[in-house]
């Protein structure tokens, strides 16, 4: 039997160790990269698992933010119809906005940022409402302050120049100006179709004019007829579509109505409805009454 040779030898063990030794490489390989490949599957998730937990918070924020402008502007009240026609607008916007993001998916960014947008928009126009309300107010406000300054400083004249009057006719003669008929409470009210008093020019379907003609023993007894004459803000005579008229002194004037009573020297009461009156407008209308002899006085009647 021949001896192998010590070279022989080794080279053959060094090709053995190498020929076991390679799948042990490869399958240590293989099991290194499934190990990292799970690692970053399992981070990956993990990241996004976070992400969308971020997304729902932030939609949970965003749907709680147009929750609350939607209570801001059911709260939002006016006193004109057309800031309340532009409110309901509004609040229907709201509404339907309310409803798309809770059907909305919070992962769908782009949605997410136009909802934010229109948030941010329909905040804007409700603080104009608020700015414009505001206004508004200050402006009723002040026409409303100045009505009444304009109503006392009318009563004031009024006051001296019946006071003037008064000397007037006295020096001229008691039994002469005695004898003229006069009123007092000389008032004008706006009503509705039901008859209920109101003060708001929209829905105003007639006036009411009443006053009391004082009793005087000088004067003549008999038909008495009351003319008034209303004028609206303008100062454009109001014309119920009666043509009436009658003469003051050597001057023919129009009237707005009239009514006849039968006067005794006693006092009497008696009401002067103005009707066929198309529309009425905001602002301050005045009365005055009249018979042929003389002027009773007026009135004035602020509409909203």
């Amino acid at each position: 039997m021949e001896r192998e040779d010590p070279l022989e030898r080794i080279e053959r063990r060094e090709r053995e160790r190498k020929q076991n030794g390679g799948p042990k490489t490869v399958m240590i390989i293989m099991i290194v990269v499934a190990v990292c490949l799970g690692a970053t599957l399992a981070y990956v998730l993990y990241q996004k698992n976070t992400l969308v937990s971020e997304l729902n918070i932030e939609k949970q924020e965003l749907t709680a933010q147009i929750v609350a402008l939607q209570s801001d502007y059911e709260s939002l009240s006016s006193d004109y119809d057309a800031i309340n026609l532009q409110l309901d607008s509004s609040r229907e916007e709201v509404a339907q906005l309310v409803e798309r993001i809770k059907k909305t998916e919070a992962t769908n960014r782009v949605k997410m940022r136009q909802y934010e947008k229109e948030l941010g928009t329909l905040r804007s126009i409700m603080r104009g409402y608020i700015v414009q309300i505001d206004s508004l107010n200050q402006l009723n406000h002040k026409l409303t302050v100045d009505a009444a300054n304009a109503r006392r400083e009318a009563a004031e004249h009024r006051k001296l120049n019946e006071e003037l009057t008064a000397q007037v006719e006295d020096l001229t003669g008691k039994v002469v100006t005695g004898s003229v008929i006069k009123a007092r409470g000389i008032r004008m009210e706006a009503y509705n179709n039901a008859g209920k008093q109101i003060d708001r020019s929209k829905n105003v379907a007639r006036l009411l004019v009443t006053l009391s003609l004082v009793e005087n023993a000088l004067a003549e007894p008999g038909p008495v007829r009351v003319y008034v004459r209303v004028k609206d803000p303008e100062g454009n005579l109001l014309d119920d579509g009666r043509g009436t008229s009658f003469v003051l002194g050597e001057e023919t004037l129009a009237a707005t109505a009239s009514r006849e009573v039968d006067y005794q020297g006693q006092e009497v009461e008696l009401s002067i409805y103005v009707n066929n009156i198309p529309s009425f407008s905001k602002g301050i209308y005045t009365v005055e009454a009249f018979t042929t002899q003389a002027k009773l006085g007026g009135a004035e009647l602020l509409l909203r």
